[in-house]
């Protein structure tokens, strides 16, 4: 089945699905080795829990016979009675909290999960790390993934999901039109990088290891290069235990889902070396390195002619081998299908099956490898020595995550239940991480916050003032609750007065905007929600302009030119909108996006509103002009091409006009902010020392014998910060710290990169100094047109604040005489 019939089925009769699942799912034991089994299983070595993970995995696979290692292959796994493994959906969805997918159900004692907001308004709040003015332990975009995985673990429990969650999605959003950019963190590959390490660390929370374990090639299969010795490094990953199992997708140059006739299935992302290296892969290998990920997806697409599930130098070479990848990779659904049915790469369908296997693949999602495998096999394509590799990786995991552990209320989780799903603090938690995200674009004259108590009429209008799926955005399941941008405003105001204005998002009848105007005209103030919904951007669907659609502007004008008080327009969407008519009417006083918001997205924005929250969130976007749908979106080069009048993509190489840049974002006070302590000089690695650091150049040999007394690993500085609160609200700002490389000459140089950020808050009045610690071979680098890293000598500089406020030279040498 062709993967986009099998989503269409999988969406069409969800329903059916789900009744399906109430009887398959909930009430079907979804762990092994538990005390129903015979004592002859309990007593096989894959049951003895005291012995490394790795023994266990390689006994439990050596006991399978071919016939089920090939059914073991594919998303759905069939049980195996005889020796009590259960059945195990792999295809669960987290993406912003646990969702609809073949492996979750909301039919039994679980009806809903909480609903946070897409993770491109999460990252718009820049709080991933720890920093409070309180010294808080943990910033709040940690406890969103922990909140998620601990739904996720009382839900399987319950019998309503399995653990093994394909979340996030790391591509970089390239072009504004992608229908899927909602769900990833932003344009920047730092930004993209630190939200994937933390999600992965957060959901998978490592609490202990195996130290004893040893990280064993299943039958002899080479996992990692013979000229590395990494398999110390390697060992306590595979024992580690983990709260859930997260997936980085969708690997890699993956942002193409339909458009001007090209879809997801047949396109071929033509990358150099250079940006996959400097763009498309970072995020991956941070999610790998710095988060531990146990499990990656690769995509649709083919990468320079190669079907990425059939990529061996992706999947073995890079992921496994050089980032040292622990757990299992997975094909998107249904992709390896698609390699020889749609693409013509594989001849037949044993050939697209063998050819995944041995480039690294271990899971399909579909049914490809089930029905295909035994004859791959039999036709002498692929052994079954490469398929007991595959199911090592899977089923290490399956381990990992206690499956096999017994009994699951015995286990570290085994307590959390229905009271740890949609619980209060999990509701309040997502109405905090919209307000975080939540950023303010245009507030002239200070017109907010409202005054509670000076607006005694408000009038709303516009498509989405009353949204509720639509807040969430794709990849949802059953929220906990709604409370719309109707229901949180009603909380502040004593009279609401409230017309749509349109009958949809697509406004193609503006027989409701004479109603809203009317309200405007009598109202103390008016707020217009409008934008975008999952009928203009979604999975399948790309979008052709970065325009309202409809008479969404129409509307927006006539109801502007009617109010006599303040108006202020919410923007809900995913990607950028070209709102210029708005940012320079001086009859609209507020801007505000709000992205998709989530289950409390409504109550959110009425406290940034009326003053209850401060906004301090920033674009995690650049927001282009409706001129830029010129460009081609199948192009997938970063930089610019001054021949061709491309003008590149990002804040980091875009040399067009913007509606708002990167890091915009205004605040109901005012922050100062300076450099007080850097360095301007400083020693960094020669080349031939660069080249012995192989996690900053990986592609690089050290020489043999070669002694490096100053290395990448020991190259650092610190910057410290001031920033001060002049205002008289408390707030926080985002002190965001860029890199302004010299022209080197090795070509391809960002006009300027992101190289570390912090959220802090302050008090009105108050001030507080900040450390950046910069890694000048991590952070400070480029990368050349071949894919290798340079730090080069030169100037190099610090710049603090998206607007280039204020910055500090650095003078880079290798040698000091």
């Amino acid at each position: 089945m062709a993967a986009w019939r099998y989503l269409a089925v999988f969406f069409v009769f969800h329903h059916i699905i789900q009744i399906f699942q109430t009887f398959v799912v909930h009430g079907t034991a979804l762990h092994g080795c538990g005390s129903d089994l015979d004592a002859s299983i309990l007593a096989m070595p894959f049951c003895n829990i005291s012995i490394p993970i790795a023994d266990r995995t390689l006994d439990l696979v050596s006991r399978l016979t071919l016939q089920e290692k090939i059914a073991q292959l594919v998303n759905t796994a069939p049980e195996v009675t005889r020796l009590g493994i259960p059945r195990h959906e792999w295809w669960n969805e987290a993406l912003h909290g646990v969702a609809y997918s073949p492996g979750v159900t909301f039919t039994g004692p679980a009806s809903g999960a909480t609903s946070f907001p897409q993770p491109i308004l999460t990252a718009s709040s820049f709080n991933m790390t720890l920093w409070t003015l309180v010294g808080q332990a943990r910033g709040f975009l940690i406890r969103v993934p922990q909140a998620i995985s601990t739904e996720g673990r009382a839900m399987y429990n319950l019998g309503q999901s399995h653990l093994t969650f394909w979340a996030p999605n790391i591509n970089i959003f390239r072009d504004p039109r992608w229908g899927r950019g909602q769900e990833t963190p932003g344009e920047d590959p730092l930004l993209t990088s630190i939200y994937a390490s933390t999600f992965v660390r957060a959901m998978q929370e490592i609490r202990y290891s195996d130290e004893g374990s040893r990280y064993k090639a299943p039958f002899g299969v080479q996992m990692v290069p013979s000229e590395l010795d990494t398999t110390e490094e390697r060992s306590p990953a595979v024992g580690r235990m983990l709260k859930t199992s997260v997936c980085c997708k969708h690997f890699t140059a993956y942002d193409v889902e339909n458009w001007d006739g090209i879809d997801r299935y047949h396109f071929n992302a033509e990358v150099s070396d250079q940006d996959l290296e400097d763009t498309y892969n970072r995020p991956f290998q941070s999610c790998v390195q710095e988060g531990q990920a146990s499990s990656m997806m690769c995509s649709y697409n083919r990468v320079n002619g190669v079907p990425t599930c059939a990529n061996y130098n992706l999947l073995t070479e890079t992921a496994r081998n050089t980032w040292g990848l622990n757990g299992y990779i997975t094909s998107d659904c249904d992709a390896v299908e698609l390699i020889y049915s749609a693409v013509n790469y594989a001849p037949s369908a044993e050939d697209a099956v063998a050819e995944v296997l041995m480039a690294g693949l271990d899971l399909n999602c579909g049914s490809t490898a089930a029905n295909f495998g035994q004859s791959a096999v039999d036709q002498g394509k692929v052994n079954e020595s490469t398929i007991d590799r595959a199911l090592f990786d899977l089923f290490s995991v399956r381990m990992r995550l206690g499956e096999f552990d017994g009994d699951p209320e015995n286990q570290i989780y085994g307590s959390l239940g229905l009271d740890d799903i949609c619980s209060q603090y999990h509701k309040e938690l997502a109405i905090e991480a919209a307000g975080q995200g939540i950023v303010l674009l245009k507030n002239d004259n200070n017109v907010l916050p409202f005054l509670r108590g000076h607006i005694q009429k408000l009038a709303l209008t516009g498509p989405n003032a009353n949204a509720t799926s639509s807040m969430l955005g794709n990849y949802a399941g059953v929220p906990c609750e709604y409370i719309t941008p109707l229901q949180g405003l009603q909380t502040y105001v004593d009279l609401l007065l409230y017309e749509p204005g349109c009958w949809d998002i697509s406004c193609q009848d503006g027989g409701l905007i004479g109603a809203a105007a009317a309200i405007a005209s009598s109202a103390d103030a008016v707020v217009i929600v409008a934008g975008i919904d999952q009928t203009q951007e979604q999975e399948t669907l790309d979008r052709t302009s970065l325009l309202l659609p409809g008479q969404q502007q129409s509307l927006i004008e006539t109801v502007a030119n009617s109010s006599k008080g303040p108006v202020i327009l919410v923007i809900m969407s995913g990607g950028a909108v070209d709102i210029s008519f708005a940012k320079f009417n001086p009859q609209i006083h507020g801007i505000l996006w709000v992205g998709y918001p989530g289950q409390g997205g409504g109550q959110a924005l009425a406290d940034i509103l009326f003053g209850h929250r401060n906004p301090g969130g920033r674009l995690p976007v650049t927001w282009y002009p409706e001129s830029f749908t010129q460009v081609s979106m199948t192009d997938m080069n970063m930089k610019p091409n001054t021949s061709s009048g491309y003008p590149g993509r990002s804040y980091r190489f875009y040399t067009g006009e913007t509606v708002y840049s990167f890091g915009d974002g205004l605040s109901y006070t005012n922050f100062l902010s300076t450099i007080t302590s850097a360095p301007s000089r400083f020693l960094i690695p020669s080349l031939e020392q660069q080249r012995c650091y192989h996690n900053f150049n990986s592609t690089s040999k050290c020489p043999k014998g070669f002694q490096n007394e100053l290395t990448c690993d020991t190259a650092s500085f610190e910057v410290r910060v001031s920033v001060s609160n002049q205002g008289v609200r408390r707030g926080s700002e985002t002190l965001m710290l860029y890199s302004v490389p010299p022209k080197s000459g090795i070509g391809g140089e960002p006009l300027k990169q992101l190289i570390a950020f912090q959220r802090v808050s302050l008090d009105a009045y108050s001030s507080m100094d900040v450390g950046f610690e910069v890694l000048p071979c991590k952070h400070l680098s480029s990368v050349k047109y071949d894919g290798t890293k340079e730090l080069v000598e030169g100037t190099h500089t610090l710049v603090l604040g998206s607007k280039d406020e204020v910055s500090h030279a650095v003078s880079f040498v290798t040698n000091f005489f």
